[in-house]
């Protein structure tokens, strides 16, 4: 870990992180807004090659909105390699640079009426469908997490706040995190409505386990890309999210930049 925190802070200086940000399929874009150093993550030993198309592999440390951030590019996926711990070290490195709270974006499918491509959703809580959990094989007694407030209630009054100053609907919902990568059946999606559900995606689950394992606080915004299997009769796939998610993905820069913003 020393090394490689060594090697970040010598190419992007020593400055303490504020706020960290994990950025979802097709929202890539985001760090581009940075003012600061990009890292490809195959400089960073221990980093995911994050091997999903519509994502960028890039640690990017800067300036946004007078705000110190990093911005993680591109995530690693259960799906990939079945570890729902892979994104443990970039969420240690975001900490041990500084992060006082991390930011969450992903792709989502939509099981709610009304909340259809383009729009946005906050979390709230989610569902851990799947099971799995980072923290399996944890040693000490810090891996029992309380989960009560995964997602910080200042951090959602002020990203709501953010969305109503710049004239964005921000949905407000449960997400359920489903292993993937095959898409849900509609059969599926009918059990996750019925528990509670509002979205369900492939992602952001683990790494807020993570977060709050790790003291982070946490945010998490959700941009739909699509009415989840059953609901509508598009055909779903990762081109189809890669293609929707920019829809979503200005409001969601509206909102993020308004939400750093009103930090100072």
């Amino acid at each position: 870990m020393d090394d490689l925190l060594a090697t970040i802070r010598r190419r992007a200086g020593d400055a303490p992180v504020r706020v960290g940000l994990i950025l979802g399929s097709g929202l890539g874009h985001l760090a581009e807004s940075v003012d600061g150093v990009a890292i490809d993550y195959a400089d960073l030993p221990g980093f995911p090659h994050a091997g999903v198309s519509g994502h960028s592999p890039k640690l990017v440390i800067g300036n946004l909105e007078g705000v110190r951030v990093a911005v993680l590019g591109g995530r690693a996926h259960y799906y990939e390699k079945g570890d729902a711990q892979a994104m443990r070290l970039p969420l240690e490195v975001l900490k041990a640079l500084g992060a006082e709270q991390l930011l969450l974006t992903n792709a989502a499918g939509s099981l709610r009426d009304g909340m259809g491509p383009g729009e946005l959703m906050m979390l709230s809580d989610h569902i851990n469908f799947s099971g799995r959990n980072p923290l399996i094989g944890e040693p000490t007694d810090a891996r029992f997490v309380n989960m009560t407030d995964a997602y910080d209630r200042g951090i959602r009054t002020a990203l709501d706040a953010a969305a109503r100053a710049a004239g964005v609907t921000l949905h407000t919902g449960v997400y359920a995190w489903y292993s993937g990568p095959s898409f849900e059946t509609p059969a599926e999606i009918r059990a996750l409505r019925i528990l509670g559900s509002d979205a369900v995606g492939m992602s952001t689950a683990p790494e807020v386990i993570l977060a709050r394992f790790l003291g982070l606080k946490v945010g998490a915004i959700s941009t739909i890309t699509n009415m989840a299997a059953g609901m509508s009769s598009e055909v779903l796939s990762h081109e189809h999210t890669k293609a929707m998610a920019p829809i979503g993905a200005a409001k969601l820069e509206k909102v993020l930049r308004g939400y750093l913003a009103s930090l100072d």
